[in-house]
């Protein structure tokens, strides 16, 4: 899934409005909009007829595709009601829901909401300011806790299109109905949240002529583009990592960035890192190797604390031409310059300490920031969190991992992902890609086991799994 930001859109409806008659694209967003909703009503109360559907309308166009298709749907027999909340409605489409038995109410005659199936949110569209008026905020609260289920014409008011932030009170909708194109902020959180099950409906833009902002893998698409191993493929074939990880001092980092590794499919692991962690590896992992050797990729930093000999460990790995991952505190020993074939996984604090820049503006506009980090240092640059950004050098499009649930969020699940990660691009995967693979499959993995589980157990089952995924492709 492709999405863009509000510019390109506008770029994209303005030629599409040179090829047909003016008005048609509302048209076409307006009718897919009221099968959506129609659809909607039917599943949540059988029937489409005789339910009641609240408008709340916002000024331009936004607002005028939420009143043609309220019209649509006054036609099939829905009570539609409208209210004004914000600027002045779209005349035309105010027109034809009048023509068409809707009605106009004033927000103070609103009564009690739960007398509504259904709230179609017609407030703010894509060229919204981010948050709401005290008041409209007030009718959105009322909405939420009247349980009314909310239908968002394009984005759900008060979210940002561009960066996904909700800096102020928002809409919450169950689903989104968008238009032409899926835009920024439905797949980034805290927005994507927000938007709930997001529909595409076709309005005939053409998105060839834009490069997207973002590229939202699938399940699918990852299963695809694993690097399963051939049937003659040996160890080093799957490919051997190196794993410089943890001390003395946290031991654990270690252990479990090479849980990561043997359960992303390593075909080796050399364990690099304190004494103090081999007789856990040696009980639960003794297939790990406890000597230095040939590697195919390097994974360095987490766990280290403050190494007196880091920068110098980091420079002997690079200068070895091979790809590596650097992890935690291993972002301070970074070189000035880093190769395309070199992964940093930094959450959004080591990522704004990398920029010197508050954690707050990374997580305000995260797609900004990890381009940035790429600038900065030269690397693929994986930003870890509830929403997961790889950006690489050269290339404007922005990867999004599959997401998962909250319950990843946990100290060392980034220890384990860059086990995953360095196995991924040991077996031969560009960077960008073992870090969408593998930021991917601990995601559906935490998805297919829900509870919070510790980060070394789930990527055990992450080679569940890849299991999995084997067998549907190989029955």
């Amino acid at each position: 899934m492709q999405a863009f930001t509000v510019e390109q859109v506008r770029r994209l409806e303005a030629a599409a409005t040179q090829e047909v008659p003016e008005g048609a694209l509302m048209q076409r967003a307006a009718a897919g909009l009221a099968v959506v909703v129609a659809g909607e009503l039917e599943r949540r109360t059988g029937r489409a007829y005789g339910t009641r559907v609240l408008v709340l309308v916002g000024p331009g166009n936004n607002g005028g595709d939420a009143l043609w298709a309220g019209a649509r749907l006054a036609r099939r027999g829905v009570r539609v009601e409208a209210v004004g909340v914000l600027g002045t409605p779209h005349a035309e489409g105010l027109a034809a829901l009048l023509a068409a038995g809707g009605r106009r109410l004033d927000p103070t005659a609103l009564g009690d909401l739960r007398r509504y199936d259904l709230v179609l949110d017609g407030i703010l569209g894509i060229g919204g300011r981010p948050g709401l008026p005290d008041d409209v905020a007030d009718l959105v609260a009322r909405v939420e806790a009247a349980e009314v289920p909310v239908v968002a014409v394009d984005l759900p008011s008060g979210v940002v299109a561009d960066t996904g932030a909700v800096p102020g009170a928002s809409v919450r909708a169950d689903v989104t109905v968008t238009f032409g194109v899926v835009k920024v902020g439905h797949l980034l959180e805290p927005a994507r949240a927000r938007t709930g099950r997001l529909v595409l409906v076709d309005i005939g833009l053409d998105p060839t002529t834009e490069t997207p902002e973002l590229d939202a893998w699938d399940v699918a698409r990852v299963a695809d583009a694993w690097p399963w191993p051939a049937q003659r493929s040996d160890k080093y074939a799957k490919g051997v990592v190196g794993v410089d990880a943890g001390s003395e001092t946290y031991p654990g980092a270690g252990i479990m960035a090479t849980y990561g590794a043997v359960h992303g499919g390593a075909g080796m692991v050399r364990f690099l890192g304190p004494e103090s962690a081999h007789a856990v590896l040696t009980t639960n992992l003794p297939n790990v190797v406890f000597a230095d050797g040939r590697v195919q990729a390097h994974l360095l930093g987490s766990g280290w604390g403050d190494r007196p000999d880091g920068t110098q460990a980091v420079a002997a790995a690079v200068d070895s031409g091979l790809p590596g991952v650097l992890d935690a505190d291993g972002l301070g020993f970074r070189p000035d310059e880093l190769p395309e074939s070199w992964l940093l996984t930094p959450h959004a604090g080591e990522l704004a300490k990398l920029l010197g820049v508050a954690r707050s503006e990374v997580e305000d506009d995260p797609l900004a920031a990890v381009r940035a980090g790429v600038e900065r240092t030269g690397a693929t640059v994986l930003l870890k969190g509830s929403t997961q950004l790889v950006a690489r050098p050269g290339v404007r499009t922005v990867e999004l991992a599959v997401p998962g649930p909250a319950w990843t969020g946990q100290a060392g699940s980034g220890d384990t992902l860059g086990g995953l990660c360095a196995a991924v691009l040991a077996a031969g995967r560009p960077a960008h890609e073992a870090a969408v693979l593998a930021a991917s499959l601990q995601a559906v993995t935490a998805a297919a086991h829900p509870g919070p589980l510790p980060p070394h157990v789930l990527a055990e089952r992450c080679a569940d799994q890849l299991g999995a995924w084997w067998q549907e492709r190989h029955p």
